[in-house]
C-alpha cells in the first residue's frame, strides 16, 4: 500500500471524509473548531458543507491520504488563529508563535490500523510547513494506552503524535471520552 497525502482540494473527498451519508443532515464537517461556536451551531444541513466550500475557496482546509485514487484520510489543519483553539479557554497558549493546529484525524472504516493516521500527521505537518508555520500544535487524548471510542478518537492520542516527532508543551483542562487532552507541539525549521 502506497498512501499519498495532499493538501485537500477536492470537495467531493472532503464530504466522502467529513461529510454526511445524506446531504441534509447535520454532521460536524470538521467545523467545530475552524469556526466561531456560534456561527457552528446555526449552520444546519446543506449549509455546513456551503461553508466548508467557502473554506475550500480560501486554501486546502487540512489534507487527504489516498490509496490509489481512493481517499482513505483526512487531518484537519489550520493556523491556529484561524481555528477556535485561538480563544479556547481550555487549550492554553503557550507562546506567541504563530503556529498551526492538527484537531481531526480521520481514516475511513475498512482502511484503519494500517498507518494512515502517521501518514496523515505527517502530511499535514509537511502541509504547515509549505505554509511557513513555525511550528504546529495538536490536543490529543493521553489515554495512556487504553482503548479510545472510535467517535471520540478524531482528535488523536499522544503517542500517535509522539511517534510524529511532538512532544508535550502543556498539559489542558480539556478532557475527551473521560480522558485528559494535553497540548502537544512540533517546532519547524
Amino acid at each position: 500500500m502506497a498512501i499519498e497525502v495532499t493538501p485537500a482540494s477536492d470537495f467531493d473527498d472532503i464530504a466522502t471524509m467529513v461529510g454526511p451519508k445524506r446531504p441534509d443532515a447535520n454532521v460536524c464537517w470538521c467545523l467545530s473548531y475552524r469556526i466561531p461556536s456560534k456561527e457552528n451551531r446555526a449552520l444546519t444541513g446543506t449549509a455546513r458543507g456551503d461553508r466548508v466550500r467557502e473554506l475550500l475557496d480560501a486554501g486546502p482546509p487540512g489534507v487527504l491520504a489516498y490509496d490509489g485514487d481512493t481517499v482513505v484520510g483526512w487531518a484537519a489543519v489550520a493556523r491556529r488563529a484561524d481555528t477556535t483553539f485561538a480563544t479556547n479557554r481550555r487549550i492554553p497558549h503557550v507562546d506567541d508563535l504563530d503556529a498551526w493546529s492538527i484537531w481531526c484525524v480521520r481514516v475511513r472504516p475498512g482502511h484503519r490500523r494500517q498507518g494512515i493516521a502517521h501518514h496523515l500527521v505527517d502530511g499535514a505537518v509537511d502541509f504547515a510547513r509549505s505554509q511557513g508555520a513555525p511550528a504546529v500544535e495538536a490536543y490529543p487524548v493521553d489515554n495512556a494506552g487504553e482503548r479510545v471510542d472510535l467517535t471520540m478518537a478524531y482528535v488523536g492520542t499522544r503517542s500517535l503524535f509522539e511517534r510524529a516527532g511532538f512532544t508535550l508543551a502543556a498539559p489542558t483542562t480539556s478532557v475527551l471520552d473521560g480522558f485528559p487532552r494535553v497540548l502537544m507541539r512540533r517546532r519547524l525549521g
